[in-house]
């Protein structure tokens, strides 16, 4: 079996050997045209002139297009139809597009660009979140409001109650690869587009829209991405349609990418975040009620914002049982790029919010923060359940596998259903029982927004990190040595992850696949979900060499192409894996079937004497090669090629009101971050990382472990250097490598140690997988909490570090908590 094996991601040798084929690298023709937008120069305002003469006469220019050349508004938003890919006069954030150039070459294009004379009417432009609030400039009419009890009468009965506020910055995606487009004109008219994104299919839309074409018309391949983070599932749209344009108008290829410099200056960041809380707690920190209240950033076009607002305060909980909670949203209008999705989709803001709480809980009553995290659990103690103040937690379900194939349980047999039943029938739910029991029924806890709680398992996970990483006693030594050294302060924090998977737009809950075995026995795979470096294609195969039982080299891993595999979800929400292998599994489980049946008959014997594994077929006590059983299918006229189809259960939101089942499963991490700060500076380093983290029972855990650390680092990144700077004219300041600061090498631990947990999905997901590519992310949060407790040690107030905890933001802090 494939599955379960720390095989190396699929590519990586192309990868470090630069073989590896991005959009970029695709040989493009010679009468190939390059194309760069011309930028706006302010952030509000209007066009009172527009002088495009040098453009046009500069050299290798073909053509330049204002809004008014092209075909249609050439919309570029994934929602709400608000974001032309050209600007029609009216300025909404400096950088803007306001006229497209195409050119004989790139640096042409680029330089040409730069020539256009650009006159201006300025307005005041609205660049924060308070100056939004003044304005009352946002994206509905007012805040969104979920809310279970009465928070307020129940902070007001504690016996103990605080309050804060607090900002935590965006976050540049800064994939290695750059946004890029390549469009080919084909000869019925249609249109071949390879873009670097993570969701063709809306590359697809966006691109027949704004050519008045139908979408069978519109082909979109994508092959992989060097990086993506979410940066790539909609801010793509606007290079892929200006090739598409230029492309059909021309009757030449073209081609787009921005140079590092324009990609900050014109995509979309993290939205940055303002929360405001409220709490009530007894002496042991035990949470009687509190309430959020978050303000997002949002930008100038409404993009993904609301969706991104919304699993904010789906995370707003996190770990933490909430017996008294109101959560408020505002979803702010600014004139600064249209923030967008990015890892984690909000979740990241949300979990901050509430793990600030704990610590602020923690200081409030001199307790180790972790002791207060551990009594807010959900789950409680056996001493909560039996005062009452917590209903009891559902059993842990029997472990194993039903219909499912597990890694080591020997060959695949089929017999009667094909194998993998429990994937093909596992459609639309019908009714109560396959909906997960009543939302909220008694017994059981569930989160503010309804969902119960069944699979909660971070009370053991805490258990065994804090063990393995010796948490208590390097508490202890951690505290005396502060008591011992007054410039370098050491700070400690273990923190949990609870993150919901699956898209909170139901419909996006969906993939198809395409599989064909040929008769030498060799196998192409097809999916809708794209390969952006995470070994989501390595893992995939994984499944259908392991449904096949054959060795994986047996399987080819081809594009992801619209016109294989229709209606693609974006490849996002963590569901690539969960989604696409599933609908692999279906396909590869029909073939099987069917092949089965046939050699059946052919030996006559039961199917359920046939079985596939390690490339061989045993029929009826005979054995043939894969290859040969292939051979036999298709001289008996058996169809090799099958589609698959996987739409996630058990799901159902009620986005208005605030409750259902928005995600199918939980995924589950702990972390323990150890640092030291030089109170003279301001300057800081991570000492030392645990990470103990849920995969299920991993697909590939040499991968899953990959993006857990990955996906630290960025986090850890996002609350401590990378630090997004706009000036008073709401120009970006850090739109380069040598201004804004990601991690580098020397910034990861130089202790970091990260295991998986030894369990199962409780769902039957894709051999009881769980998906791992936005919960690691939030174990970055450890370390901005590990520095949070070491600028406490410098003296009595507690520090309010604003995220990103650059060295400014930790020296301001250490004033603070001294009152300097």
């Amino acid at each position: 079996m494939s599955v379960a094996k720390p095989l190396p991601h699929d590519a990586a040798r192309l990868h470090v050997t630069g073989a590896a084929r991005y959009v970029d690298d695709i040989p493009a023709p010679a009468n190939c045209l390059h194309l760069a937008f011309g930028l706006s120069p302010i952030a509000a305002g209007r066009i009172t002139a527009l002088d495009l003469d040098a453009v046009r006469a500069a050299p290798g220019v073909v053509k330049v297009w204002t809004r008014a050349d092209l075909p249609s508004d050439c919309d570029c938003s994934p929602s709400n139809h608000d974001e032309p890919m050209l600007s029609g006069g009216t300025l909404h954030y400096l950088g803007q597009p306001v006229f497209l150039v195409a050119a004989t070459s790139h640096l042409a294009a680029r330089r040409a660009a730069r020539l256009a004379v650009i006159e201006t009417a300025a307005r005041d432009a609205i660049l924060t979140i308070g100056e939004a609030l003044e304005a009352d400039s946002r994206f509905e009419s007012g805040p969104v409001i979920w809310q279970r009890g009465d928070a307020d009468g129940a902070i007001a009965d504690a016996p103990h109650h605080l309050s804060g506020s607090f900002d935590m910055g965006g976050q540049e995606h800064f994939y290695l690869e750059g946004q890029a487009a390549l469009a080919f004109p084909q000869e019925d008219g249609g249109m071949l587009v390879h873009s670097s994104t993570q969701h063709p299919t809306e590359i697809q839309h966006k691109v027949a829209h704004a050519l008045h074409l139908n979408m069978h018309d519109v082909r979109v391949e994508t092959r992989r991405m060097g990086g993506g983070f979410g940066g790539k599932e909609s801010q793509g749209n606007a290079l892929a349609i200006a090739c598409a344009v230029v492309a059909a108008e021309t009757g030449r290829p073209a081609k787009m990418r921005y140079d590092r410099d324009d990609d900050f200056t014109i995509t979309g960041k993290r939205h940055d975040f303002r929360i405001e809380y409220s709490v009530g707690f007894d002496d042991e920190g035990r949470v009687a009620g509190v309430d959020f209240v978050q303000y997002a950033r949002c930008g100038w076009a409404q993009d993904l914002s609301l969706p991104v607002a919304d699993r904010a305060m789906l995370h707003a909980d996190n770990a933490y049982w909430l017996p008294a909670c109101r959560i408020e949203s505002h979803r702010l209008k600014t004139n600064t790029q249209s923030a967008t999705a990015y890892r984690g989709f909000g979740g990241p803001q949300g979990m901050l919010g509430v793990e600030r709480v704990m610590d602020h809980i923690a200081h409030a009553l001199a307790r180790d923060p972790l002791e207060v995290r551990r009594v807010n659990y959900y789950g409680g103690s056996e001493a909560d359940v039996q005062r009452g103040a917590l209903p009891p937690a559902p059993a842990e379900p029997p472990r194993g596998i039903s219909g499912t194939k597990e890694a080591g349980d020997g060959p695949v047999a089929v017999g009667g259903a094909p194998v993998g039943e429990d994937l093909a029938s596992r459609g639309a739910p019908e009714g109560p029982e396959d909906q997960g029991g009543p939302v909220g029924s008694a017994g059981v806890q569930t989160t503010p927004y309804g969902q119960p709680v069944e699979d909660f398992i971070l009370h053991e996970m805490t258990d065994a990190l804090a063990a393995s990483c010796d948490y208590a006693a390097r508490r202890e030594a951690v505290a005396a040595w502060n008591a011992a050294n007054p410039v370098l302060k050491r700070g400690i924090a273990l923190t949990p992850v609870k993150f919901g998977i699956s898209f909170t737009l139901t419909h996006l809950n969906q993939a198809g696949a395409l599989v064909h075995v040929y008769q030498d026995g060799s196998i192409a795979m097809n999916h809708g979900g794209t390969e952006m470096g995470q070994g989501l294609f390595q893992k995939v195969a994984q499944v259908a060499a392991s449904r096949f039982g054959v060795p994986l080299e047996t399987v080819r891993i081809t594009a992801t192409d619209t016109a294989k595999v229709p209606n693609t979800s974006a490849t996002a929400a963590s569901s690539g894996s969960d989604l696409n292998g599933a609908a692999v599994a279906v396909a590869c489980d029909a073939i099987v079937g069917r092949m089965a049946a046939h050699l059946a008959e052919l030996h006559q014997c039961s199917v359920d004497t046939v079985a596939f594994d390690g490339g061989r077929v045993v029929v009826g006590g005979q054995e043939m090669s894969f290859a040969e059983a292939a051979a036999l299918c298709y001289q008996g006229r058996v169809s090799l090629s099958a589609s698959g189809f996987y739409k996630t259960p058990k799901i159902q939101w009620d986005r208005q009101r605030g409750q259902g089942r928005p995600f199918y499963y939980f995924a589950y991490g702990v972390s323990c971050t150890e640092v030291v700060v030089d109170t003279l500076t301001g300057e800081n380093r991570i000492l030392r990382t645990d990470i103990l983290h849920d995969c299920g029972a991993s697909l590939n855990p040499a991968l899953d472990r990959g993006q857990i650390e990955g996906g630290y680092v960025q986090g850890a990144g996002w609350l401590t250097t990378e630090e997004l700077v706009w000036d008073d004219k709401g120009a970006l300041r850090t739109h380069a490598p040598s201004t804004y600061k990601i991690p580098a090498c020397s910034d990861r631990p130089p202790v970091f140690n990260v295991t998986l947990w030894d369990g199962e999905n409780r769902e039957p997901t894709v051999y009881r997988s769980k998906a791992v590519g936005e919960p690691p992310f939030m174990h970055g949060i450890s370390a901005f909490l590990a520095l949070s407790d070491a600028v406490a040690a410098c003296g009595p107030a507690y520090p309010d570090l604003e995220a990103p905890a650059t060295a400014e933001h930790v020296l301001e802090a250490i004033r603070r908590v001294r009152g300097v």
